[in-house]
């Protein structure tokens, strides 16, 4: 059975929808009016093999927080409703991820607990129109609907673009290995609580 999820978010901001299927083969389908975060969300469903279709208007003319942090939202309310219970995935994910001189750390728990730890430092305020203060931003959105404790490092790096790339594809390739059925843990929630 494939782990799916259609989320709509309507506010005086922004209207989004976002479909996912967990069990993907990494397409995406991105409309955003944000080309740099539709890349960086391109490299979350390629390295996380998540099936993604995000499609958002948001007052862009003011500026681009509104929308980055309900995509965010939005993402991370689909991604908690297609996992469900989390009875048998492996709950604890982390990458490293290089590219060039950048090289970024994501470790994340599917704890049912939200936080997030973000240490990155960007060169450069803008990564052609896109503000780079917005990524903490979509990243707070993500972890606050989605449950999930998620640190966030970049060890090194001097070029913005490279930063951010290092970091979503860390993110994907660290969900994936979350959300990865675990075949011991079949049906079983992967906690001492008993819940997530």
């Amino acid at each position: 059975m494939q782990r799916k999820a259609e989320i709509e978010r309507n506010t005086l901001e922004t209207r989004i929808k976002v479909s996912l299927n967990l069990d993907g083969s990494g397409e995406s389908n991105l409309d955003t009016g944000m080309p740099f975060l539709e890349h960086m969300l391109d490299q979350v469903a390629r390295h996380g093999l998540i099936d993604l279709t995000v499609s958002a208007k948001g007052d862009l003319h003011i500026d681009g927080h509104h929308s980055a942090e309900d995509i965010g939202i939005s993402i991370g309310q689909a991604v908690a409703q297609a996992v469900g219970d989390k009875k048998g995935i492996y709950r604890y994910g982390h990458a490293y991820v290089p590219l060039d001189e950048a090289l970024s750390r994501v470790v994340l728990d599917f704890s049912g607990r939200p936080g997030l730890e973000f240490g990155v430092n960007f060169p450069r305020a803008m990564i052609g129109a896109f503000d780079t203060d917005l990524f903490y931003e979509f990243f707070q959105g993500f972890v606050n609907h989605a449950g999930v404790t998620l640190h966030i490092d970049n060890l090194r790096g001097r070029n913005s673009h490279h930063i951010a790339e290092t970091v979503f594809k860390a993110f994907g390739r660290a969900l994936r290995m979350a959300l990865e059925p675990d075949p011991r843990m079949a049906g079983v929630i992967p906690s001492t609580k008993g819940s997530l």
